[in-house]
């Protein structure tokens, strides 16, 4: 897993999960911390999650709610884009351009 970027946006790359998931929400975690306005992750070079890997997520998510920002997701792969449609956690995160769910296989 790597994550390029600063306080603002950031790039996540590989599998994010259970190995991964500590140095994740660190930087996260500092990202939110540091920064002011939406925190964007842009996930196009993201190769998978887990449930661990989601959670690292959805913790970001209320950790930049409680600083007063937004965390918004970019350019979610379809393969987690069904994913957080089966979780419903589409309704809660924000996401760039939201989700085509017309053409999103059923799961």
């Amino acid at each position: 897993m790597h994550i390029r970027g600063d306080h603002a946006e950031l790039v996540v790359g590989g599998r994010l999960d259970v190995r991964s998931a500590a140095d994740a929400r660190a930087v996260l975690h500092s990202a939110v911390d540091d920064g002011v306005g939406d925190l964007v992750l842009d996930l196009s070079e993201l190769d998978s999650w887990d449930a661990t890997g989601l959670g690292v997520i959805m913790g970001a998510h209320r950790r930049a709610g409680r600083c007063g920002r937004r965390l918004v997701l970019r350019d979610v792969p379809p393969q987690m884009q069904r994913l957080l449609v089966a979780t419903r956690l589409h309704r809660i995160l924000a996401i760039e351009g939201g989700i085509g769910l017309e053409s999103l296989p059923r799961v």
